[in-house]
């Protein structure tokens, strides 16, 4: 059944995602800070990429003064750094992780802006090292409501939370996928797997209107077939309609350019 459903994804997971990526917000959102890293392995040294980027304009912030810690079970193993300056807003610091495999806190203090002193605002990335599980604790009602899932690369593509794609998304999963059984057991798979490269697609997103654009292509049909899941009300009718929007979809994303292609070599 899960697999059945990721299938509705197709053009979505053909996109490679490139190493871990967070994006956090400084306490007074003055500043959106994103890092970027390979798999980190205990006692070896690896290179924490940090972006600096106004929320405003989302573009690179230059000429940021800031400090760096890392710690681990409250033990710090890199810095406090002194004040360091990045003129072009973008950084990678080595950092060896000495401390064994688990969940280590990188806490990045932001004190200047275009050679001016702010106020300090602080941002906490947990960064986990070596093969440990992470298991976070149960969403209530109110968190799920507040966090918006699955919607992260409709609201970058098409621009907001309130765009008639990302509202019909969001009433699919509401109204049709959590009321029913097969469609919560759908859920339940399809996030973790939705949420391991969509913040990164997301955050390409808002750096390459080129990308995208290229994206806002790719998605648009697959929401517009989506549209058929509306009607669903019970189990039978998630499981039937689901697999014919999956045919639908395979039909215009593989049958649709393999028939091109034969054709095109049949007149040759």
């Amino acid at each position: 059944m899960k697999f059945l459903y990721v299938l509705l994804l197709i053009p979505l997971l053909v996109i490679p995602a490139y190493g871990e990526s967070q994006t956090l917000p400084t306490e007074n959102n003055t500043l959106d800070v994103k890092i970027t890293h390979d798999t980190i392995e205990p006692n070896t040294q690896s290179k924490i990429k940090i972006d600096f980027i106004n929320p405003q304009r989302q573009k690179i912030q230059v000429h940021v003064d800031y400090a760096v810690t890392v710690s681990k079970d409250g033990e710090i193993v890199f810095g406090p750094t002194q004040l360091i300056h990045t003129s072009e807003g973008s950084v990678k610091i080595p950092i060896q992780f000495n401390l064994g495999e688990g969940m280590y806190s990188l806490g990045i203090e932001i004190k200047g802006i275009l050679f001016n002193p702010i106020p300090k605002e602080t941002v906490s990335f947990d960064i986990k090292v070596g093969d440990v599980q992470v298991t976070s604790p149960p969403m209530n009602e109110e968190d799920s409501q507040d966090n918006d899932g699955g919607c992260l690369i409709a609201t970058a593509t098409y621009g907001s939370e309130l765009s008639p794609q990302v509202q019909l998304l969001r009433e699919i999963r509401d109204n049709q996928l959590m009321n029913t059984e097969s469609g919560k057991s759908f859920m339940s798979g399809f996030n973790e797997l939705y949420y391991s490269f969509s913040p990164y697609i997301a955050d390409m997103e808002r750096e390459s209107p080129v990308f995208k654009e290229a994206v806002k292509l790719a998605i648009t049909p697959m929401i517009s077939t989506l549209s058929i899941m509306s009607y669903a009300e019970s189990d039978s009718e998630v499981v039937s309609l689901g697999i014919g929007v999956i045919l639908l979809n395979l039909g215009m994303y593989l049958g649709v350019p393999i028939t091109v292609v034969v054709g095109i070599k049949k007149r040759k």
